[in-house]
């Protein structure tokens, strides 16, 4: 006699059937978990009941096809289930017998069940046109089939079985135009997807597998062979003791996952055992990957639930700037919904998160301090990453990421950190300064630089586009802001001979004012400077927004243009500027070709385009002529 489903069975088979599950591939996942608890149960009652005995070799699951008559068989060794369980947990769709079971027997920690949810077994229905499921339950003489089409209900009769344990039959749907169902019935079709799932599920996966192998006593002659084979490794690495495992270990591991073709970099092995439990494995890459700055590269972890692949990538993992950190967490703690899949903003996930960022961190400045030149290998790869860090949410990351950056330095000719720098300061320093540019050699060559230079301040190299817009959200590092050698007030005090040049620059104002009213709204001002040694120009800037910034800032897509407040500097000890002083007394037009050209070449010597190059290379010629 056919029953019907209950719990509005029908509305919610066909949800979970069209809706729930994202790939049909999952089925086999789901029906592998459930045979897994079943033997996890009988494991429980041999520890429970002396009169039980468990013997690991006893224990399997097996997939069996049958292609003539397309049918895909699971079977177990586990507990089995009796008529009322049968009703109880297949009759009742969300009815998840592991669960309770869990629940009534109290587990201790050390075992778990995978099963939350006993909707997992009907996505069976997604692939299979009719499902039976013949199953003898441990202390019972009689076993049970159970056999369902769909959502039209269910029958389940006595039916002579002989082992104790399950054996779910599937009879695959024919395929369609849009739908291929028959690949679930292909050999390495289902080994790929038990490997890719299931792989360290702690008890075997058997299939019977068709190999060729070399006739006996034949040198050329082959015939086939089916053997029964063992498709999952069963324990998963992480589970294993770190003081078996080798460096080479983990290396194959991260080839094996195809996490990248290079080796590690470095590689952390992580068990806790707290609050919320968890395994882990996570490779720092020795390079960037080739997609890494583009859409289709997805940041993330593996995340396992007892050995089972939950997400191939949980971003909520890892933060965006270590987004380049590959491998695999696996907790036994996860909450988890209908479809086996993470619950977002769950509370145990976010935990985890924390305590991987803290490890990943806290392995970035072990690198740094025991293996040097790690570290910088790894920064050249990743450390623009980590400055977009900084740079995102407002500067929220710095004190997480600051210890971690580093800039190369014209004092030591090197990469240094900024711990570094703060503890080499002189002791009238009160500023960090740095300079922005494309290379090193061209902020070698800054005329901004001249000053600091000649009283022995070290400046940073600012050569990345983000670097500026980073220290900006930084705002100080140990209570140090940071200063741009183009920046209006250098914060350096005056000696006598400033005093005195102070008065020479009172008598130029003139000069200077002439030379602002012939470069109208280019400049903000035109002043003396004080940074300047040997150059006879540059271009400084006041306010937050230096030449750096504006370059990158009218790189990216806007219409409208964005500009700094530009001060056009003159060396007054330099010759031309007495050519300057020389012109406003006697000849203002030839002032006004000086002026036009002064400009244009500080603006080269920026990097940045002039207005107008051809009256740019007739005001040269004038000069010439």
């Amino acid at each position: 006699m056919k029953k019907e489903f209950k719990a509005e069975s029908k509305r919610l088979l066909d949800l979970m059937i069209h809706s729930i599950y994202t790939h049909k591939e999952i089925f086999l996942r789901e029906l592998i978990s459930n045979s897994s608890d079943a033997i996890d149960k009988m494991y429980y009652k041999a520890l429970t009941d002396e009169n039980i005995t468990f013997n690991q070799s006893d224990y399997y699951i097996k997939i069996t096809t049958d292609k003539d008559n397309k049918t895909l068989t699971i079977s177990d060794t586990g507990i089995g289930m009796t008529k009322e369980e049968l009703e109880e947990n297949l009759g009742i769709i969300a009815k998840s017998g592991s669960f309770a079971f869990k629940r009534e027997n109290e587990l201790k920690d050390g075992f778990d069940i995978i099963g939350q949810f006993g909707v997992g077994f009907y996505s069976a229905f997604m692939v299979a046109e009719s499902v039976v499921v013949i199953s003898k339950a441990l202390g019972s003489d009689q076993g049970y089939k159970w056999e369902s089409t769909g959502a039209d209900g269910y029958t389940i009769e006595e039916y002579e079985k002989e082992k104790i344990g399950t054996e779910i039959i599937l009879k695959i749907k024919e395929d369609t135009e849009d739908e291929k169902y028959e690949e679930f019935l292909q050999e390495y079709r289902l080994q790929s997807i038990i490997k890719k799932y299931s792989d360290f599920i702690r008890y075997p996966i058997k299939m019977d597998i068709a190999t060729s192998k070399l006739k006996e006593g034949s040198e050329d002659e082959y015939e086939e062979v089916v053997e029964e084979k063992i498709i999952n490794s069963m324990v998963p690495m992480w589970r294993k003791n770190k003081n078996e495992l080798t460096k080479e270990d983990y290396e194959n591991f991260y080839s094996e996952k195809r996490y990248g073709f290079d080796k590690p970099l470095s590689y952390m092995h992580i068990n806790i055992d707290g609050a919320v439990r968890y395994n882990a494995i996570l490779f720092i890459p020795e390079k960037m990957p080739y997609d890494f700055y583009t859409k289709e590269y997805e940041k993330g972890l593996e995340l396992y639930s007892n050995g089972v692949l939950i997400m191939n990538k949980c971003a909520d993992l890892i933060p965006d700037y270590f987004s380049f950190v590959k491998g695999i967490v696996d907790s036994e703690d996860l909450s988890l919904n209908i479809s086996r899949e993470i619950l977002q903003h769950d509370r145990q996930l976010k935990i985890i998160a924390k305590k991987i960022k803290e490890k990943i961190k806290s392995e970035l400045q072990s690198l740094l301090k025991n293996e040097r030149e790690k570290y910088e290998e790894f920064y050249k790869s990743f450390g623009r990453q980590i400055k977009y860090g900084v740079y995102e949410d407002f500067g929220q990351n710095k004190n997480i990421l600051q210890d971690l950056l580093m800039f190369y330095s014209s004092k030591e000719k090197k990469m240094v950190t900024l711990d570094e720098y703060v503890n080499r300061m002189k002791n009238d320093q009160k500023y960090i300064y740095y300079a922005s540019g494309d290379s090193v050699e061209r902020i070698d060559k800054m005329p901004q630089t001249e000053l600091l230079s000649e009283q022995g301040y070290e400046i940073l190299y600012f050569t990345d586009d983000v670097d500026e817009f980073a220290i900006r959200m930084l705002m100080n590092y140990k209570e140090k802001e940071f200063k741009s050698v183009s920046s209006g007030d250098l914060g350096i005090e005056e000696n006598e001979n400033e005093e005195k040049q102070n008065s020479e620059i009172e008598g130029s104002k003139e000069v200077f004012q002439f030379m602002k009213d012939i470069l109208c709204d280019k400049v903000k001002d035109v002043r003396a400077s004080k940074r300047l040694k040997n150059h006879p120009v540059c271009i400084s800037t006041d306010g937050e927004l230096t030449i750096e910034m504006e370059k990158i800032l009218n790189a990216m897509p806007s219409n409208q243009e964005i500009k700094s407040e530009r001060v056009l500097e003159i060396n007054i000890n330099h010759e031309v500027f007495k050519a300057l002083r020389e012109a406003f007394d006697h000849d203002q037009e030839k002032l006004k070709v000086y002026t036009n050209v002064l400009y244009d070449q500080a603006l080269l010597i920026e990097g940045l385009t002039i207005n107008d190059p051809v009256e740019y290379t007739n005001n040269i010629c004038k000069l010439i002529l």
